[in-house]
């Protein structure tokens, strides 16, 4: 089956199984790795992306579900709001080993685009799907509200 949907702003037709998860299309068929795999039951977080702006698992929506979509990866995020929280990350050291920072980011984007303030319990409720197995938190916390201030 032909799935067609818009990727980081391109028109994109791939021919997959139907049942095939989002994220393996994405890194597999369109070549792009800055979504990861982390679980595979939409509970850690590190394979976020953004469907019609909204933050989703990718490991657990089919790729048929996101016909005619706009998907925006890691790759693709861009604007004001992306680049305060990309430098907010590097700014204050956020990454330890990495593996789970894109599913963050695209998670924390996604917050500061719906609420631009957020306060310590909006940012925690927004983030509690996104596990970091070095435990950096703290610094995630602070990097949002350190974004949220620069936009």
């Amino acid at each position: 089956m032909s799935v067609s949907f818009t990727l980081n702003g391109q028109a994109v037709t791939l021919d997959v199984d139907p049942d095939m998860p989002l994220l393996w299309a994405i890194r597999e068929k369109s070549g792009l790795t800055g979504t990861k795999f982390g679980c595979g039951i939409a509970q850690c977080g590190a394979c976020t992306v953004h469907i019609e702006g909204m933050p989703a698992r990718s490991c657990s929506v089919p790729i048929s579900a996101v016909a005619g979509a706009n998907v925006t990866t890691i790759e693709g995020l861009s604007g004001k709001t992306a680049e305060a929280v990309q430098a907010s990350w590097q700014k204050l050291n956020v990454v330890q080993c990495g593996y789970c920072q894109s599913g963050q980011i695209m998670s924390a984007v996604a917050l500061l685009t719906d609420k631009p303030k957020p306060t310590d319990a909006d940012i925690d409720n927004a983030m509690s799907g996104n596990i970091c197995r070095c435990a950096t938190y703290h610094r995630i916390r602070a990097a949002i509200h350190d974004a949220a201030a620069s936009v």
